[in-house]
């Protein structure tokens, strides 16, 4: 009995008490947002129920204890089981182009799956598992990273989860992936020959892309942020986001009452907009300086690891948070094209939130385990 409460007073004392905190924060702060919603009397919202934030709530519960155990045990050991975790998220993701890939409503991607009557986004799944391969990989070469077959196979490794998610049709998620794969290519120390190189190639590439991979209505979710007039929809759902996310001026108008803007989506995609309204400016420059936290709390994390492979994992993590962020705020505040990238922690959503928890709990592993010597719930005498 002595040994077990020893081992969880190590498991607390070690443990990433600042990171969990705040992460646990972000998604209570969903769970109140989504009741505010349901229960806000905006006659377009209607046909929201209980059923909007209690099936968060349970997500969430799921998540953290995940979070919490997954943080307990060595990532060394998870990075062993690629080859279980990787090929099992692939097959996942390729089920969405059989008979059990369905889209939904509003969207124009077929990225779900129903198995057993449940609901499921694999490519949040691919996300952590593409950074435990890719921190793997990058571990195992190394300082011979910049040799040209090394650095081939890697942009192999990076651009095929890219690729898979955009066949989908679901671009938001898939610029995530790559956002995830240049930002942990970066903090491993690739050569700055491949930057130019890369440099050089992009410019026809993305007039190649533009022209003949992305269809028309994918272009105007960019154009309409130069002229509103090309695509009402879009400019309808933006526009009223930016009313939305303005009207609650400096302290907002608070949970429940109000004149609330009726914003397409605003459970998902455009949530911090209703931050926007019902806690203010101020309840939205909280919520930033969180999410700054958290993503320096993770790269803190990234340098105090023992291994390679530990701070890569934690940078594969803070790019996963920080390009969320970015792209799902930028959507509100229409600097960016509505591409369907949840808020994380707090837009509804089962998989994500469960998935940035298991990512939550890789990086909380990867401080708990620190010390060379030391492993949660292991005595080495």
């Amino acid at each position: 009995m002595k040994g077990i409460l020893a081992a969880v007073w190590q498991y607390i004392k070690k443990m990433d008490k600042l990171l969990i905190l705040c992460t646990v924060g972000l998604g209570a702060l969903g769970i109140v947002m989504l009741y505010s919603i349901a229960n806000c009397g905006v006659n377009s919202y209607a046909g929201f129920d209980s059923s909007l934030y209690t099936g968060q709530l349970l997500y969430l519960v799921v998540g953290i204890v995940a979070a919490l155990i997954i943080s307990g045990l060595d990532y060394t050991r998870f990075s062993k089981l690629w080859f279980l975790y990787g090929p099992g998220a692939v097959i996942l993701t390729l089920l969405t182009f059989t008979s059990l890939g369905y889209s939904v409503s509003g969207a124009d991607d077929r990225a779900w799956i129903r198995i057993a009557g449940t609901s499921l986004q694999p490519s949040e799944f691919l996300k952590v598992a593409f950074i435990l391969t890719f921190a793997v990989h990058l571990a195992k070469v190394g300082d011979q990273m910049n040799k040209p077959l090394n650095m081939l196979l890697l942009c192999i490794h990076g651009i095929f989860p890219f690729l898979l998610i955009a066949l989908q049709g679901d671009h938001g998620t898939a610029l995530i992936f790559l956002a995830i794969f240049i930002i942990m290519l970066f903090s491993a120390g690739i050569s700055i020959k491949y930057i130019i190189a890369a440099l050089l190639i992009a410019p026809p590439v993305l007039i190649f892309a533009w022209f003949k991979i992305l269809q028309p209505h994918h272009r105007l979710r960019i154009q309409v942020i130069f002229d509103p007039s090309l695509d009402p929809d879009i400019f309808y759902q933006q526009n009223h986001g930016k009313i939305a996310l303005g009207s609650g001026q400096l302290l907002g108008k608070g949970l429940l009452g109000g004149e609330y803007h009726d914003v397409p989506e605003i459970q998902t995609d455009f949530i911090f907009a209703h931050i926007g309204q019902t806690l203010g400016f101020i309840g939205c420059l909280v919520v930033v300086a969180v999410f700054c936290f958290v993503c320096l709390k993770l790269i803190s994390t990234s340098r105090i690891a023992k291994d390679p492979l530990g701070k890569h994992i934690c940078i594969g993590v803070f790019a996963m948070v920080f390009s969320h962020c970015v792209l799902n705020i930028g959507m509100v505040l229409g600097v960016m094209p509505v591409i369907g990238v949840p808020l994380p922690f707090i837009s509804r959503g089962g998989t994500s939130l469960l998935s940035m928890y298991i990512a939550i709990g890789l990086a909380m592993s990867v401080y708990s385990h620190s010390e060379r010597k030391y492993r949660v719930f292991y005595d080495p005498n």
